[in-house]
């Protein structure tokens, strides 16, 4: 007789956690869906989590074989919290754990990097996705979506630099397939959408699409982490502008078949999201 897997998702009401909830859930797996409200996410059990409270680790981790591991946000050192975590997880007979971090962060590299280099040691079966930059952040509640609500313009430091741009839901079809496969991955992913856009081109498919005109205003590396840091830590923001300071000399111009190759489709084009926003919106 073959025991339940049950998949704990950590920051189950997220960009990619709620729909990596609601994915495994709807191929009828059985998922705890962590947040710091337990908030309902239809077909899981809702669980109180909170990174920075231990006293809610325990029972977050309770009848759990498998992990989604979203780090707390705006952390600069989440390996302090994370790690911890994750040999108590192992202790409890948690045997695979997924984690999300960035393509703009490689193993042993700062903040989840050091987890991404300490998670093969902890568990046999493991992945790491390394998404690019995720389309939501110009649809969603991301600084980028209000500043275009706002203002009608994209503020960054990225210059003429391009992003292969991707889909939330298919980082979390990609997290499914890691979670849930007979095999493990056990290897980093970076993830990414079909074609490299710049932050113009975002602007104009945004102003093509909404009708609306939105611009791209360019901003220096001192700019945008002094932007940031109304937003976020100092050490955060310092980070943040740091990548995009990477994008503008061109680290992220690229495009992968990741997504392709573990979901058996391909990935989700801007256009195509943009449009699905306006169908859902109108």
């Amino acid at each position: 007789m073959t025991t339940a897997r049950t998949t704990l998702v950590i920051g189950a009401t997220g960009t990619t956690g709620s729909r990596t909830a609601a994915q495994l859930t709807a191929a009828g797996h059985r998922v705890k869906a962590a947040s710091r409200q337990a908030t309902l996410v239809a077909g899981a059990e809702p669980v109180p989590f909170d990174w920075h409270d231990p006293t809610t680790h325990a029972a977050a981790l309770d009848g759990v074989d498998r992990v989604y591991l979203i780090p707390p946000p705006g952390d600069s050192d989440p390996a302090a919290i994370m790690l911890p975590f994750l040999h108590q997880a192992r202790t409890v007979g948690v045997r695979r754990a997924v984690l999300l971090s960035s393509s703009a962060i490689p193993e042993g590299g700062p903040a989840v990097g050091t987890v991404h280099q300490a998670l093969p040691d902890l568990f046999e079966q493991w992945a790491v996705l390394r998404p690019s930059w995720f389309m939501q952040n110009f649809t969603g509640t991301h600084a980028h979506a209000r500043s275009i609500r706002d203002e009608g313009i994209i503020w960054t430091a990225t210059e003429t630099g391009r992003v292969g741009f991707v889909d939330a839901e298919d980082i979390a079809a990609v997290a499914v397939r890691a979670l849930t496969d007979e095999q493990a991955p056990n290897t980093d992913l970076v993830l990414t959408g079909p074609e490299a856009l710049s932050h113009d081109d975002i602007a104009a498919s945004i102003s093509e699409v909404t009708d609306r005109p939105v611009v791209h205003r360019r901003l220096s590396y001192k700019q945008m982490r002094d932007r940031l840091t109304t937003q976020v830590s100092v050490e955060f923001a310092a980070m943040l502008a740091d990548m995009d300071r990477a994008i503008a000399g061109g680290a992220e111009d690229r495009t992968t078949d990741a997504v392709h190759r573990l979901t058996g489709r391909p990935p989700r084009t801007f256009r195509a999201l943009l449009d699905g926003e306006m169908r859902c919106s109108s």
